[in-house]
């Protein structure tokens, strides 16, 4: 598997994912049509297969188009029919998606939409986490809270730390001045913003991740930390001890960042 990431919109990013073998490619998130064409092109590949997170435009605001235009088949959460347009394969938790000899496992991760799903592909190690997990950040609490976000970013913390993370949006070198803030003694985070902003500067992405990294820079996967928790209490007393809230009043403070 080889994974190409194609930047669209302003900060977005679709993924051609290329069976070397079959020549066959999945994409997810398909918000523009032509980049994602033109990737294909080069690569002399054929897509067959769109793989959609959630139902926000920026992520699925190409499929009416690359459907009419390809054969494709449009997998997605199927409590979302309704919301993505040209679905054909409503899928759920634990369920397979295929496309040439690579499979991908669902994985239900809501909170920032309602049905938000990964597609994980377990042999290569690799899993494309659309607006749930970025890399140093989670995506905003449209239609679900923060326990719910924390359980969801828990499920993908669980997998094996060399797991490369595929998010949806540049937006690493904010996220990371953010971790920054709250844990100025973390030296992981200072060596990462100052390689993602070397990248920005050579206009190369900052992604993948690895869950490992995120485990050491997140500061949504590190509100045990006692300086995050310090930080947050200072700024929201109310917070208490409470992890949920100190979860949620991070989430706030990134909100206003």
């Amino acid at each position: 598997m080889r994974v190409v990431a194609v930047p669209v919109l302003q900060d977005n990013y679709s993924y051609l994912i290329i069976d070397e073998d079959e020549r066959v490619a999945g994409v997810v998130d398909v918000s523009e049509v032509e980049p994602v064409l033109e990737a294909a092109r080069a690569e002399g590949v054929t897509i067959t297969t769109v793989l959609s997170t959630h139902h926000h435009f920026d992520h699925v605001g190409g499929n009416e188009e690359i459907a009419s235009r390809i054969p494709v088949r449009v997998f997605g959460n199927a409590d979302d029919a309704e919301r993505i347009p040209r679905l054909t394969d409503g899928v759920r938790e634990g369920d397979t998606v295929r496309f040439g000899r690579l499979s991908a496992q669902v994985l239900f991760i809501p909170a920032h939409t309602s049905g938000h799903i990964a597609y994980h592909f377990a042999r290569e190690r690799s899993v494309f986490t659309g607006d749930t997990l970025f890399a140093a950040g989670c995506g905003r609490l449209f239609e679900g809270d923060p326990a719910q976000m924390m359980n969801s970013l828990a499920k993908l913390n669980a997998l094996p730390e060399d797991t490369k993370v595929y998010c949806g949006h540049e937006y690493t070198v904010k996220n990371l001045e953010f971790a920054k803030a709250l844990e100025p003694s973390n030296a992981a985070i200072a060596d990462k913003l100052e390689w993602a902003r070397s990248r920005r500067a050579q206009g190369q992405p900052t992604v993948p991740s690895t869950i490992a990294s995120e485990r050491a820079t997140n500061p949504f996967l590190r509100t045990g930390s006692a300086e995050l928790r310090d930080s947050v209490r200072r700024q929201i007393a109310s917070v208490g001890d409470d992890d949920v809230l100190i979860f949620g009043g991070t989430r706030k403070l990134k909100d206003e960042f």
